[in-house]
């Protein structure tokens, strides 16, 4: 009954995650457009007090919308806000967080080796990770980006940089690349609620009390905005990134993180400057040799624990046909397993069970990658030593070899 509740409250959080997440997505994605694309009024237009303004067509018929310097000559009755999409992105992000990665730290933040210790010491540096990683970047906007963006700049990509490298070293590798991404997105709904919605209420109320807003705050608010819609894309990606484990349990995981970050924020430029009526195709053509050349290099130096040394080798040909099955039993079935023994799991993860020879067979390819990066067992809960970690990838190697001869 207990594993059932938390797979309802998981679902239901992951889902109401998603979808918030991309309501503001797209909010973001059609503000910045919106902001790329407005055209020069003409002279009606800025008698009006209009700034820009740009026609379209969607769906039912043409829409004209404008764009003022201050405000219309008299405010409508209603005025549409967007900051419940960001909120609710991360109060659903920061529930599941808790569920899945603090409630069960022991298998999914914690891992044998990094600098925290043990899994409440995870949590807690977790929990610090993301509260230091957001007061850098307000210190860091409200101080340095007034007098020198240039400088800003520079600090924010150092300031991901050193935490790309600190989750590495932090957390297991299935949850650095999250921890990552979790930290991008508490800057971005930290931007919206620190400076962005703040920034607007105070140019409402200039305008109710018939003064003329400020502008700093309103630029600044922009310039928030503006770095939300950079961060879209890396964020993305590192919430999708526990799906691929030959990258996040790789030994030079948080170099290929900052790479992948690089390339999306890289990727976004490109659009906006498109907006702006700039095709530079250049820089998709970069980000598609990047992200090959970080291949090839990935490949390159994967560490090969899986080769066979003499004493595994004739370790597994005492096996019966090579078979990994008493490995697969101890280490893997616990959760691997139509009916699971591990608590926590009412079926098996990803739908992966290897309860017979033929499922083990079946998902060898699956398996093959989670061994190599040192991924699987989760947080090594069984003790798997690295004798019978080359055992496995041994037997599963040679049956994989096995096959293609025959074939």
């Amino acid at each position: 009954m207990e594993t059932l509740l938390y797979d309802w409250f998981n679902l239901l959080f992951r889902m109401l995650h998603v979808i918030a997440a991309i309501a503001w997505i797209g909010a973001s994605f059609y503000f910045v457009w919106l902001d790329n694309s407005l055209e020069t009024p003409d002279r009606e237009g800025k008698a009006r007090g209009l700034a820009g303004g740009l026609w379209a067509f969607h769906g039912g018929g043409i829409y004209q919308v404008s764009k003022y310097k201050l405000a219309p000559p008299a405010m409508p009755e209603r005025l549409h806000w967007f900051k419940w999409e960001a909120y609710t992105t991360w109060i659903s992000g920061a529930l599941l967080l808790t569920l899945m990665y603090y409630g069960r730290a022991d298998l999914y933040l914690w891992q044998q080796g990094k600098w925290a210790a043990t899994p409440t010491a995870a949590i807690a540096a977790s929990i610090l990770y993301l509260a230091a990683g957001l007061l850098c970047y307000e210190l860091m906007f409200r101080l340095l980006r007034p007098y020198s963006r240039q400088l800003f700049s520079g600090l924010l990509l150092l300031l991901i940089t050193m935490a790309c490298w600190l989750a590495s070293q932090l957390f297991s590798d299935r949850a650095a690349f999250l921890q990552v991404g979790a930290l991008l997105a508490t800057i971005m709904a930290g931007n919206v609620f620190f400076g962005i919605i703040p920034a607007q209420k105070r140019f409402i109320r200039a305008l109710d009390a018939g003064e003329e807003p400020a502008e700093a705050p309103m630029l600044a608010a922009k310039h928030r905005s503006v770095h939300n819609n950079y961060f879209t894309l890396p964020v993305v990606f590192c919430m999708l990134s526990n799906h691929y484990p030959f990258l996040y349990g790789h030994h030079f995981n948080w170099l290929a993180l900052i790479a992948i970050v690089a390339l999306g924020a890289y990727v976004r430029h490109f659009f906006n400057l498109r907006h702006r009526g700039q095709l530079q195709f250049q820089i998709p053509a970069v980000a598609a040799a990047g992200c090959l050349l970080l291949a090839l290099g990935l490949v390159q130096t994967q560490k090969n624990i899986g080769e066979p040394n003499e004493a595994t080798a004739s370790t597994s040909s005492r096996e019966p046909n090579g078979s990994p099955m008493h490995l697969i039993e101890t280490h893997c079935q616990g959760c691997h397993s139509s009916t699971p023994s591990q608590p926590g799991f009412s079926a098996p993860p990803m739908g992966l069970a290897l309860d017979t020879q033929q499922q083990v067979e079946a998902a060898r390819n699956r398996i093959l990658p989670t061994l190599h990066s040192q991924y699987m067992p989760l947080g090594n809960i069984t003790g798997m030593s690295n004798g019978e970690r080359a055992e496995l990838i041994a037997a599963l190697e040679n049956e994989k070899s096995m096959m293609l001869t025959e074939d």
